[in-house]
């Protein structure tokens, strides 16, 4: 259960931290992710992360 809850929000955090990296998020206004490509990278990958322990949790 704690895994499936874990791979939701890195799931959740890396889809935003993509999103804002790549400019299609502007929320919030003050954030120093907006527009960095850098932040889209780690943002996949987290949501990637997110992704692999809910598939695993789900087993």
């Amino acid at each position: 259960m704690l895994a499936l809850v874990a791979g939701v929000i890195l799931l959740a955090f890396g889809l935003l931290f993509a999103g804002q990296g790549l400019g299609i998020i502007m929320w919030p206004a003050s954030s120093f992710m907006l527009a960095q490509r850098q932040w889209a990278v780690y943002g996949a990958l987290i949501a990637l992360a997110g992704g692999a322990l809910l598939w695993w949790s789900r087993r």
